[in-house]
């Protein structure tokens, strides 16, 4: 988490800031051997060199990365919870709820997927 830390004090919403820091901190519980790190002014978690999911905060909502193949695997998991999204992203408002188990099978795809993968992105 001492990664996020500069990233998190500068979100100045309280309720945001701790909303982004309890989904943080539960990646990290859930999958303790993900790496952290900041690029491209966005946090990410990575294994063995390669990206797994980024998050990335906006006015009215913030953003998950879970590249492309990803999250058209999951696309339809997504609408149903009702969640907006791009063909990279998807959108969790302030005042939703975060879909805690859809993260959790994402990350574990991405996991398995990338498993023999060298690069950063696919």
């Amino acid at each position: 988490m001492d990664t996020f830390k500069n990233y998190l004090a500068q979100i100045e919403d309280e309720a945001h800031r701790d909303k982004l820091r309890a989904l943080f901190q539960w990646i990290l519980t859930e999958f303790p051997e993900l790496d952290t790190r900041i690029a491209w002014n966005e946090p990410m978690f990575t294994h063995h060199g390669t990206f797994i999911l980024g998050v990335s905060t906006a006015k009215n909502h913030f953003s998950v990365s879970p590249e492309v193949a990803c999250l058209k695997k999951f696309l339809p998991a997504i609408q149903n919870f009702g969640y907006s999204h791009t063909t990279n992203i998807f959108r969790i408002k302030w005042t939703e709820e975060i879909n805690y188990p859809l993260i959790r099978e994402m990350i574990a795809f991405n996991l398995e997927d990338k498993a023999e993968y060298a690069k950063f992105w696919r």
